[in-house]
């Protein structure tokens, strides 16, 4: 297993599949956008519903920094899309069933089959300029990603 991805690394490219099925490429991104990758355990759990309806509430800031919000779990796409409608979420969900992914950023956790709370930010050139690994149970906290964001170029 990886170690934890550190600022300045490049990241890792992948392909996974969205809640619509939809393949999203991370280097599809490179140059256009900066993308906040939102690790976090699984769909329908308290901490991560709490989470992803604040990553939901703050989408317009996130929109005006020029970014994709990106929340990867281990959950099918399937649970992802039930979820999403649920919830009223505006941002994609992937689905890294394998942790093949998670496990590439050193996210993984393999005692629990699920990946860690952990918030990856990538500038659209490529390196990753954020990464903050969080308590399962601790929500992340969007201003300090929105700051972060703040200070790309």
């Amino acid at each position: 297993m990886a170690a934890e991805i550190k600022v300045g690394a490049t990241a890792p490219d992948f392909t996974l599949k969205d809640q619509d099925q939809k393949d999203v490429k991370l280097s599809d991104y490179k140059g256009k956008k900066n993308v906040v990758l939102a690790f976090y355990p699984l769909d329908w759990s308290p901490v991560c519903t709490t989470e992803n309806k604040c990553l939901n509430d703050d989408f317009p800031k996130f929109q005006s920094a020029s970014t994709e919000v990106l929340g990867i779990s281990r959950d099918s796409v399937y649970s992802h899309k039930a979820w999403q409608e649920a919830l009223g979420l505006k941002h994609r969900l992937l689905s890294d069933m394998s942790g093949d992914v998670a496990k590439k950023y050193g996210m993984w956790l393999d005692d629990k089959f699920i990946t860690k709370r952990a918030t990856v930010v990538v500038d659209k050139q490529g390196p990753v300029k954020y990464v903050k690994v969080q308590e399962i149970l601790t929500a992340r906290d969007d201003n300090e990603i929105l700051i972060a964001l703040k200070s790309l170029k």
